[in-house]
């Protein structure tokens, strides 16, 4: 096995909380998220990726222009106000009621927003804990004579601007599909509604 099957192994035996003989791997995990929790910024600029195999497989290459950040975001469905016109109870819609976007689609959109001469290109999921979501986030530097000069990242100097919040990268393009998916539906019935009133 190369080292990256090794790494992929080490982080699944730590989400499932697992125990060898020789070691506690939901304890690492643990230890991870009190060091997280300690931070008092929700985006950190990292020297290296915690999980190399996860990083390279969303585009991660140790050179000169791309870097990593980990961002956090809060746990829950978020803030839904209540409605100010009037509507029985069932319809005030306070409760129950998801997110539009992914909380990792989230994280995306907030290093994409403190590194703003840097473009998301892909991210995964490191931690969480009672109250936060960790997510680590590789970035590309659209300046950088390293990225003008890669074959297959110099697209990003040429009119790629905000790719994570137009949903172009993995986590923001499977929330576009979903909303298109909703906004059919209801297209759809609003078309029998109209037909059979």
């Amino acid at each position: 096995m190369g080292a990256s099957k090794y790494i992929k192994q080490t982080f699944q035996n730590e989400w499932k909380g697992s125990k060898d003989d020789n070691y506690d791997y939901s304890e690492l995990m643990r230890k991870r998220g009190i060091e997280f929790r300690k931070e008092d910024r929700a985006v950190v600029k990292l020297e290296k990726p915690t999980n190399l195999a996860g990083a390279r497989s969303v585009g991660y290459k140790a050179k000169q222009g791309i870097f990593v950040a980990r961002a956090r975001v809060r746990k829950g469905t978020g803030t839904h106000h209540r409605p100010k016109n009037k509507r029985r109870p069932k319809r005030q819609g306070q409760a129950k009621l998801s997110r539009r976007i992914s909380t990792q689609a989230m994280a995306e959109e907030k290093v994409s927003k403190y590194f703003e001469n840097a473009e998301a290109l892909g991210s995964y999921k490191i931690a969480e804990d009672g109250k936060w979501h960790y997510f680590e986030v590789v970035m590309a530097d659209r300046n950088a004579s390293t990225i003008v000069a890669d074959k297959n990242l110099k697209y990003l100097a040429h009119g790629h601007q905000g790719r994570a919040e137009r949903g172009k990268t993995f986590a923001g393009g499977s929330n576009k599909i979903t909303n298109l998916k909703n906004k059919r539906k209801i297209r759809a019935k609003k078309a029998l509604d109209r037909r059979f009133g």
